[in-house]
């Protein structure tokens, strides 16, 4: 990945790109996790990429269960949104996530597919699924607060 991967993207007025930053498997100390330069590539990674736009076109994946690293996130880019997967079966807590990573802005898109989808397995489902969407819902409102 490089600018020539991105910057095309960036032309399109009310258009996003979504930048990989960090991520909540294991294998984000393959790469991520990595020493570069003065830090971490993912930290060299969101530095460099949130120049080639603005917090009003780039966002960045960052996991859920890297709560721990959210202040140090936003301390690189205050401004831009995240994307963050994560929350609920992968063990990410969406207060953990709203404590950290919430800007002035909210910053955040909240991804709880697969605890969702997997609300039940019957013919309940929609119910089930809508319950737990609905749980969700009801407690981000708590910390939008």
């Amino acid at each position: 990945m490089g600018s020539d991967s991105v910057q095309p993207f960036l032309k399109y007025d009310g258009k996003w790109a979504i930048v990989l930053g960090l991520t909540s498997n294991k294998g984000a100390a393959d790469f991520e996790l990595q020493p570069c330069g003065d830090g971490l590539l993912y930290e060299k990674v969101l530095k460099t990429v949130s120049q080639w736009g603005s917090d009003e076109n780039i966002m960045f994946v960052v996991g859920a269960t890297q709560a721990d690293s959210f202040a140090a996130i936003r301390q690189i880019i205050p401004g831009h949104f995240l994307l963050v997967p994560g929350v609920g079966a992968q063990g990410g807590s969406l207060k953990d996530i709203s404590e950290q990573a919430m800007n002035s802005d909210c910053g955040l898109l909240v991804n709880v597919s697969r605890d969702i989808i997997f609300a039940s397995g019957g013919a309940d489902f929609a119910e089930a699924a809508r319950n737990k969407a609905w749980g969700y819902q009801q407690e981000m409102a708590k910390y939008l607060m």
